[in-house]
């Protein structure tokens, strides 16, 4: 019998604005990101990749758990998001860098 911890209820807001995306896999690192109310670190969806700033990539599409070191995980690298959605807004520096990322305002 497989093991299985109840980690409660979990919310997914949709931040996609259109079907169309282009996603690949990249490594999301455990540095700096702190555990939640579980002892879990989870890096949430629609976080800026690597980080926000110039060096930005892309946005992430879905949770990523790095409890235990880094894992991989799938980052949005052209498409059509909605930023009012996103955890956190992306500066103006990663906006430019993240050129195939188009972000619509909702209305």
């Amino acid at each position: 019998m497989p093991y299985v911890k109840d980690y409660g209820k979990r919310e997914e807001i949709n931040f996609l604005a259109s079907a169309d995306y282009t996603a690949f896999t990249y490594q999301v690192n455990d540095s700096g990101v702190t555990p939640n109310a579980n002892g879990r670190k989870i890096v949430p969806a629609g976080s800026v990749f690597p980080i926000n700033d110039a060096t930005a990539i892309g946005i992430l599409l879905s949770d990523v758990d790095v409890t235990n070191g880094p894992q991989p995980g799938a980052v949005i690298v052209e498409g059509w998001l909605l930023e009012a959605r996103l955890p956190t807004a992306p500066v103006a520096a990663a906006k430019t860098a993240m050129k195939a990322i188009k972000f619509k305002t909702v209305v």
